[in-house]
């Protein structure tokens, strides 16, 4: 996808996105980026891309979620979760969504299964920031799920929100490296896709059905929106001072 001409007005670099499906989208996420100034390269391993050995030309990543599961035995899953050794060691934005944050997870030795009981998390399902979050930012009471599987909190991370069926909702680990369970980039138009082509689901333990899903992002929706934007402004603050610093810095001498 060629850079938004915004992006390429702004000077920075883009932030590279990785997706999982060919129909796959970055949704409000790459919406965001874009309005911020951000172009996308967007890259599909799933389908052949290749990820970049260093990000030095790149903000940051993020790393969308897809129907695979961070345990699967395909090539393209276990070299995502090997990769992600790259924005950890040069300490670049790195950005988990769902899948991307069980990967994440995967790469710092920590488990990804299902739920003991078998239950999932497909609908809309409350959290709870932690401390470490609440000083971090504000957070929506209801977030948007689709998955039937989560994650340890690795050593070394930091839990930023938890909830009752999931405990681990959201993390941190180091300064840069974010991952979080549950879906803040769906536009409407993708999760009309999502209840449609995932309806088998619903019938799963603690799922909700089709019609709660739109419901409930006519009640919820704005909050997890708002917040969805301060999060990324959270995850690439560096790179926007960086980039304000290398262009107005004034020179002396």
């Amino acid at each position: 996808m060629p850079p938004d001409p915004v992006g390429r007005l702004s000077g920075r670099r883009p932030v590279l996105i990785v997706l999982h499906q060919e129909r796959s989208s970055a949704g409000r996420v790459g919406q965001m980026l874009l309005e911020k100034g951000f172009p996308l390269d967007i890259r599909r391993p799933a389908l052949g891309d290749r990820l970049p050995e260093t990000l030095d030309n790149h903000s940051g990543v993020v790393v969308f979620g897809g129907p695979m599961s961070a345990n699967d035995p395909e090539h393209f899953v276990k070299h995502e979760i090997d990769w992600i050794s790259v924005p950890l060691k040069e300490n670049r934005p790195y950005l988990g969504i769902c899948l991307g944050a069980q990967m994440l997870v995967r790469h710092l030795g920590g488990r990804v299964q299902a739920h003991a009981k078998e239950l999932v998390e497909i609908g809309w399902y409350p959290i709870e920031p932690t401390q470490h979050g609440r000083l971090l930012m504000k957070w929506p009471k209801m977030v948007y799920h689709f998955h039937r599987e989560g994650f340890d909190l690795p050593h070394g991370a930091t839990l930023l929100a938890t909830s009752d069926t999931y405990p681990n909702q959201a993390i941190r680990y180091g300064e840069k490296a974010f991952g979080v369970q549950f879906h803040a980039e769906l536009t409407r138009a993708m999760m009309q896709r999502w209840v449609v082509h995932g309806a088998s689901r619903f019938t799963m333990p603690n799922a909700q059905k089709g019609r709660d899903h739109l419901e409930g992002r006519m009640m919820f929706d704005a909050p997890l929106k708002a917040w969805l934007s301060d999060f990324l402004d959270l995850v690439f603050k560096d790179e926007v001072l960086q980039h304000r610093t290398e262009k107005w810095e004034p020179v002396f001498g």
